[in-house]
């Protein structure tokens, strides 16, 4: 059994950041687009913690905890807009989203 080391944790924030960028560039739906932050935001927490662990200080523990609250707020604001935008426009899609335009 191989011990599980700073390192996978770096690689597996990796995966996530690259999984999130590319959902966040590629995608159209909003909400994949919100998910896809998300996974971004999980991606630096992870390395929060992994770092916090390696070099035995709790800082990144508990800067990790205030990522962790500004996502709910981020999710709870976005989805709010969302929300409404849905019910003007009928639509959830990035590209067709033209409120602020003349």
């Amino acid at each position: 059994m191989y011990p599980i080391t700073t390192a996978h944790y770096i690689a597996l924030s990796a995966a996530l950041l690259l999984i999130g960028t590319v959902g966040v560039l590629t995608r159209r739906n909003i909400v994949v687009i919100l998910m896809s932050i998300e996974l971004i935001l999980n991606a630096v927490n992870i390395n929060l913690v992994a770092f916090s662990q390696a070099l035995h200080n709790l800082n990144g523990q508990v800067f990790a905890i205030f990522v962790i609250a500004d996502a709910v707020a981020e999710a709870a604001v976005g989805l709010g807009i969302l929300i409404a935008l849905f019910r003007n426009k009928e639509t959830v899609l990035a590209d067709e989203v033209d409120l602020l335009k003349w």
